[in-house]
C-alpha cells in the first residue's frame, strides 16, 4: 500500500509516523518543499534569536520512510504531480499543507519559516532605537511583540490589532496585555490600513514611525486543495466528511489548518489530533472496520510573554472560554510542555 504525506508540519509528520508504526506494508513517502520540520509554534523565537527551530527531516521520521523535498502541484486520480512534471501514485493521500501568510505591502510575514528568516535577519540590522511594529493582535502577534522587546529592550516595540488578546476572558486579555507592557511593548488598538515608506498608517488616521513592520496575522491556506479540484471553502479550505476525507475523494485525507472541519480554528493544539484520527481510521479501513466520526476537542489557549511570562486560558471542549486563566511560572511551564508535546508527538506518531 502506498501512502503519500503532503506536507511535513506537525499534522504531516504525526501521521506518516503513525501510519509507520501502525502499518507494517505501508509505503510511505513524505513530500515538503523543505528538508526540515519547522517548529512552527515557536517562529517567534527564531526571529528574535533565542532558539533554533528546525530538525532535519529525516531525524523526525520513523526507518522505512522516503523523504521527497519537492513541490506538489496537484493531487488527485491517485496521483501526486511534483513540480517539474514527475509523479507519485497513492493508495491514499494525506494533505497536510496547514496555512499560510498573505502579508500586507510594506510587511515581513511572521507566520513561515521564510517570513521569519527574513525578519531575523532584518532584526539584527536595526541600531538601537529603532522601531519594530508588529501586526496582528492574537497569538502570533502576542508572542513576537514580546519575544522580540525581551530580546532587544534597546528597541521600541509596538504591537496592533483592532481588539489585542481578544481570544482570551477579559482577565486573561488584561493579565496577557500587562505583560506585554512590563516588556515595553506599546499596546494599540487599531487596524493597519497600509504601510509605506517606513510608515504605518491607521484606520483611526494615526499615524507612526516604523522602522520594521511584522505581519502576525495567520488567515489563508495555501491553494494547493483547491488547484486539485478538490471541493474548498470560502478561506481555500478543503471540505471533509466526519471521517477528514475530502468529500471528493474517500482516497485523500485532509488535516490541520488546510482542513475545514466544523469548530476548529488554527491551531497546533488541533492538527495533531486531526492526523492521529485520520491515521488511525486508515488504520480502520484496511482492518475491515467502520471509521469513526472526528470531534475537535479543546483544552485551553496559551501565549508565553518573552521567556519568563505566559498567560493560559482554560476553554471548554467547543472552545468557548472558561472564567479561569494561569499566569506566572505556572502558565509558562503549561505552554513549554504544550510546544514540546507538539513536536514530540510529530516525531513519535503519538496523540490524539
Amino acid at each position: 500500500m502506498k501512502v503519500v504525506v503532503v506536507g511535513a508540519g506537525y499534522a504531516g509528520m504525526l501521521a506518516a509516523n503513525r501510519i509507520a508504526k501502525k502499518v507494517r506494508d505501508a509505503e510511505i513517502t513524505v513530500v515538503n518543499p523543505r528538508p526540515d520540520f519547522v517548529e512552527r509554534v515557536r517562529l517567534h523565537q527564531q526571529i528574535a534569536g533565542t532558539a533554533s527551530v528546525v530538525a532535519p527531516l529525516a531525524s523526525m521520521l520513523r526507518p522505512g520512510i522516503t523523504v521527497r523535498v519537492a513541490t506538489v502541484e496537484k493531487v488527485g486520480d491517485g496521483h501526486v504531480g511534483l513540480a517539474g512534471g514527475e509523479t507519485l501514485d497513492f493508495d491514499h493521500a494525506f494533505l497536510a499543507v496547514g496555512s499560510t501568510v498573505r502579508p500586507m505591502a510594506g510587511t515581513v510575514p511572521v507566520g513561515t519559516w521564510e517570513g521569519a528568516e527574513q525578519a531575523r535577519a532584518e532584526l539584527g540590522t536595526l541600531p538601537a532605537g529603532s522601531a519594530v511594529t508588529v501586526v496582528g493582535g492574537g497569538a502570533t502577534g502576542i508572542e513576537t511583540a514580546a519575544e522580540v522587546a525581551e530580546a532587544r529592550p534597546d528597541l521600541r516595540v509596538r504591537i496592533i490589532g483592532p481588539s489585542v488578546a481578544d481570544g482570551f476572558s477579559d482577565r486573561a486579555r488584561t493579565k496577557a496585555r500587562a505583560g506585554l507592557e512590563r516588556l515595553g511593548v506599546e499596546v494599540v488598538d487599531d487596524a493597519v490600513t497600509e504601510v509605506t515608506d517606513g510608515v504605518v498608517r491607521l484606520r483611526s488616521g494615526a499615524a507612526a514611525a516604523s522602522d520594521l513592520t511584522l505581519w502576525a496575522i495567520v488567515a489563508d491556506v495555501p491553494d494547493l486543495a483547491a488547484r486539485s479540484g478538490l471541493t474548498v471553502d470560502a478561506r481555500g479550505r478543503a471540505l471533509v466528511d466526519e471521517c477528514l476525507r475530502s468529500v471528493d475523494d474517500g482516497r485523500i485525507f485532509v488535516v490541520g489548518d488546510c482542513a475545514a472541519v466544523p469548530g476548529a480554528r488554527f491551531a497546533c493544539a488541533l492538527a495533531g489530533p486531526q492526523a492521529a484520527h485520520a491515521a488511525d481510521t486508515l488504520v480502520r479501513l484496511i482492518g475491515g472496520r467502520e471509521p469513526e466520526p472526528y470531534a475537535p476537542r479543546y483544552v485551553a489557549r496559551a501565549v508565553t510573554l518573552g521567556r519568563k511570562g505566559a498567560v493560559a486560558q482554560f476553554t471548554r471542549s467547543d472552545d468557548t472560554l472558561r472564567r479561569s486563566c494561569l499566569t506566572g511560572r505556572t502558565a509558562v511551564v503549561i505552554k513549554e510542555l504544550a510546544s514540546r508535546g507538539g513536536k514530540y508527538g510529530a516525531r513519535t506518531g503519538t496523540g490524539g
